[in-house]
């Protein structure tokens, strides 16, 4: 990210996407009152944005631990409130059909905590398919992420995670959610760069479902 000019930031990705229709997914989410950046695409690796003032949510709970159940139960929110919007067809399903518009990377980091609310962000994986694989990916993504730098950020993350997952998943329906827990576990080996130990975390959730 870098400043770019008064109240903007540039988003700039290192190998060249389709960040026209990230824009344009981005546009129709906060047309549907979904709290997204405004948005608009440079070329097929730069995007202009909003600068938003705040922690994400990750880093808020760093600094101040007890939010912890609010915080789970706000990101739970935010995936129901984005699954009500029914997506468009022109985008892709990569995770199965399905009427809603999924974000497939909504975890504690891509959510800014601003004084007008929570705003959602980091949106190139946005796609249509069902709400309970979104869910099944972020379950992924909390249980077997590779703590970030910082000693704060890694001790928060090793003692809370399971705490934060149980309250975030209480507000679905588990079994619902497990059964997508393959496709969005192979979903993500498939499209990110990790580290071999969240790889491995990631292959054994995956085997313990089909198991």
């Amino acid at each position: 990210m870098f400043a770019h000019g008064e109240g903007q930031v540039l988003r700039r990705y290192r190998t060249p996407r389709d960040t026209e229709r990230e824009v344009a997914a981005m546009r129709y989410a906060r047309s549907h009152g979904y709290p997204v950046p405004d948005a608009r695409a440079l070329s097929n690796t730069e995007i202009v944005m909003d600068r938003l003032d705040g922690p994400t949510m990750l880093d808020d709970l760093a600094r101040r631990p007890w939010r912890l159940n609010r915080h789970a139960a706000l990101l739970a929110g935010l995936h129901r409130r984005l699954h009500e919007v029914g997506a468009p067809q022109w985008l892709p399903a990569p995770l199965g059909e399905g009427e809603s518009l999924v974000h497939l990377d909504l975890h504690p980091d891509n959510v800014m905590l601003t004084k007008g609310g929570p705003i959602v962000i980091d949106w190139p994986n946005v796609a249509r398919g069902p709400g309970e694989a979104d869910v099944a990916h972020t379950w992924i993504v909390l249980a077997c992420s590779t703590p970030t730098a910082g000693a704060v950020r890694q001790s928060v993350t090793r003692a809370g995670r399971e705490l934060f997952l149980r309250r975030f998943l209480r507000d679905f329906d588990r079994m619902a959610i497990v059964k997508h827990i393959a496709a969005a576990g192979t979903f993500r080996l498939e499209t990110r760069t990790l580290p071999e130990s969240e790889l491995d975390a990631i292959r054994r959730m995956i085997s313990e479902v089909r198991s």
